[in-house]
């Protein structure tokens, strides 16, 4: 029988190899029940068995301990001004049973957990830890959540603080989007933003102007994501056609000004404390839809309206045209947050206007608290994507 390639019970997106739908549960290896329209499949093979590792528990963090990337927590479910609904993430931080042994299922509460990461009574796939992780380190925040579409987190962001060599305190925020037609996207985005909020650090705390080192930064994680290409097995660089690849965006806070650099479609916008004052958009998404609107093919609408729209014409990956890292500098003179976001929460608030209207008033003082609020957005507006959210408070502490 050929391998379903969504859910037949909830049309949850599958891969070859899943054993069980991560969402309701359903065994996949079961043969259906045919519709009355439908003919019988034949007799099914057995089903590979699913990948994945010995499970991590899933006991959420103290509430106010701040966080080094903890998987689910403490998460957006149940918080004050949270949104968010996501059954996933309120099973697990509303757990409140210290850790055993032998972890129970986050979605029946009873079955025991196989070394493929499945409940042995409902089936049902458990989270992994980049499915939602939070940090909080040195005054930036963010968080990552899977969302309610996708099968896993291709997104990643990654933290930094530095001084200048002058003493003046520098946050650094990196997110990067995984290409989900490309091969190993996750990895892309994990060793992207790793890649470059290391080299962002050392750059800074070495006198390089802000500027030249987030080009600079751009340029190592391009790289650092190429080299992906080459670890990739003769059999399966066969079967993938794309190289890993993403998108990246970053952002410093330092002294009286801030710096955003990007490739692809990930945004950074600003933000004022003064909400009179107007919000700004700080990127331009290396997109079809923006590249037909330069050209003066097309107005802005009838581009966004187009099918084509949000495919991207920038990335990090063996598989890029060309490589032309974007930097921009500010100095708005008042005080505010920069915040860096895939396009998992900028299809849910486009604009400026938008996006300033959902970002909570304390936001500078409680950015953590922001970011969640903001995954909470767009999980209440659908969750159709990865959501990865880093929220800079400026000026930098």
């Amino acid at each position: 029988m050929p391998h379903e390639t969504v859910c037949p019970e909830c049309n949850e997106p599958l891969e070859p190899e899943d054993k069980f739908c991560g969402v309701c549960g359903a065994d996949l290896s079961a043969p259906r029940q045919p519709d009355a329209y439908e003919l019988a499949p034949p007799d099914p093979a057995a089903a590979p068995e699913p990948p994945g590792g010995q499970p991590q528990s899933y006991e959420p963090a103290p509430p106010g301990m701040d966080t080094d990337t903890l998987p689910f927590g403490p998460g957006t479910a149940g918080l004050p001004g949270s949104r968010t609904t996501d059954p996933r993430l309120a099973a697990a931080v509303s757990a409140s049973d210290p850790p055993t042994a032998s972890p129970r299922c986050v979605a029946c509460g009873v079955g025991e957990i196989d070394p493929d990461g499945y409940c042995r009574h409902c089936g049902h796939a458990q989270p992994r830890p980049r499915d939602h992780q939070e940090q909080e380190v040195g005054g930036v925040a963010a968080v990552t959540d899977r969302g309610l579409r996708h099968h896993r987190n291709e997104d990643a962001f990654a933290l930094g603080t530095t001084a200048l060599p002058d003493g003046t305190p520098a946050v650094v925020a990196v997110v990067c989007d995984g290409v989900s037609s490309a091969y190993r996207p996750d990895d892309a985005s994990e060793v992207g933003a790793g890649t470059a909020r290391t080299s962002l650090v050392r750059s800074l705390s070495r006198g390089s102007h802000p500027e030249e080192a987030m080009r600079e930064a751009l340029l190592v994680a391009a790289r650092a994501v190429t080299d992906l290409a080459a670890e990739t097995p003769e059999e399966e660089a066969r079967r993938h056609h794309n190289a890993p690849a993403c998108t990246c965006v970053s952002a410093i806070a330092y002294g009286t000004a801030f710096t955003v650099g990007w490739i692809g479609d990930s945004r950074a916008y600003w933000i004022p404390d003064d909400r009179s004052a107007p919000a700004s958009r700080l990127t331009e998404d290396d997109s079809w839809a923006e590249r037909m609107v330069a050209m003066g093919l097309m107005t802005q609408a009838e581009a966004y309206a187009d099918e084509r729209a949000h495919a991207i014409t920038g990335w990090l990956g063996a598989d890029a045209v060309e490589l032309d890292p974007h930097t921009a500098s500010f100095e708005p003179g008042e005080p505010g947050v920069v915040v860096v976001c895939t396009d998992g929460l900028w299809n849910y608030a486009e604009s400026a206007a938008e996006l300033s209207s959902v970002v909570p008033s304390d936001a500078r003082t409680r950015p953590l608290h922001c970011a969640r609020s903001l995954v909470g957005v767009a999980i209440d507006g659908g969750g159709h994507d990865n959501i990865t959210v880093a929220v800079l408070p400026f000026p930098a502490t």
